[in-house]
């Protein structure tokens, strides 16, 4: 078995006063008494089995062991000085955050150049997954995620309510002669027919259908790929506008009716541990989505 170590706590004292060739300006150093260092080179006396300092009335000296040792020492509290400076650093300058996938591609991606060009003292580190992150654990200072925001232990801030809407491609809407009242959309194939989110807007527009076109077993999972498809012309999506203004915009998709609807209390939420909601990185960043997200939302 390899030797135990000395107490820390008696190296630390031995290390400053060994420094500074005094127990007084070690304990003025390590805001403790003279008597405490005292006691603490005692211990490490002990355990040593040798005298560590020679005493004398207005000095103490360093013996023999002890100026062959407190080099080491000294080394070696250096280097746990510069490892917590280092992780002081990374973790100040270091900006860790989890992301669903569609919010990552759809929105933060294309903005997240601006936060670091307002912030060039941080760089980011993304990682897209829909598991959610135990920030006890894991290397995050900040996530992203879809719910209900009811998740014990963080602060959670609504960025965009799960608000939905169809979409196709221009050419599949002319295939079927154009896309004139919500019943038109039955006449296609519905991409995740089976995802609910297509009951409630077609309830919601007074729309009765027990039978949707689609394959209600096949799911893909996440928006960014139903989209895709979309805009592929495999089918209708149902999606949140928010998300797409650009494929709007561009024509790659239209949405042909105005309508949205919301799942209540479900959305894309910002959260972080309770305890960290004043460090400043996380400050910085929440206050920036948040703006951002109010600029560029689409009304609901």
């Amino acid at each position: 078995m390899p030797a135990k170590l000395p107490p820390l706590s008696s190296l630390r004292v031995f290390e400053a006063a060994a420094r500074h060739g005094s127990f007084t300006r070690a304990s003025e150093e390590l805001g403790m008494t003279q008597a405490a260092v005292s006691y603490q080179i005692k211990i490490l006396e002990e355990r040593v089995g040798t005298p560590l300092f020679l005493r004398k009335p207005r000095q103490v000296c360093l013996t023999e062991t002890g100026e062959r040792i407190a080099p080491i020492i000294t080394e070696a509290f250096e280097l746990l000085r510069a490892a917590f400076v280092m992780a002081e650093d990374t973790s100040h300058n270091l900006l860790f955050i989890t992301t669903v996938t569609t919010f990552a591609t759809n929105f933060l991606a294309e903005r997240i150049g601006n936060f670091q060009i307002l912030h060039e003292d941080l760089a980011v580190r993304l990682d897209t997954s829909m598991a959610l992150v135990d920030f006890t654990r894991e290397d995050f200072d900040i996530g992203i995620r879809s719910g209900d925001g009811k998740w014990p232990g963080v602060e959670a801030h609504l960025l965009i309510p799960a608000s939905f809407s169809p979409m196709l491609s221009p050419d599949l809407a002319q295939s079927v002669g154009g896309i004139e009242k919500p019943e038109d959309l039955l006449k296609l194939p519905l991409i995740d027919a089976s995802d609910p989110w297509w009951k409630l807007w077609f309830e919601s527009v007074g729309v009765q259908s027990k039978e949707l076109r689609g394959n209600k077993r096949s799911r893909m999972g996440i928006q960014m790929l139903e989209a895709r498809a979309a805009e592929a012309g495999q089918g209708v999506a149902i999606l949140t506008p928010t998300f797409y203004r650009d494929a709007l915009e561009r024509g790659t998709l239209i949405q042909p009716f105005n309508h949205i609807c919301c799942d209540e209390g479900r959305g894309y939420w910002l959260v972080y541990p309770k305890a960290r909601r004043n460090i400043p990185k996380i400050k910085k960043f929440r206050d920036w989505l948040l703006n951002e997200v109010k600029e560029h939302q689409c009304p609901v």
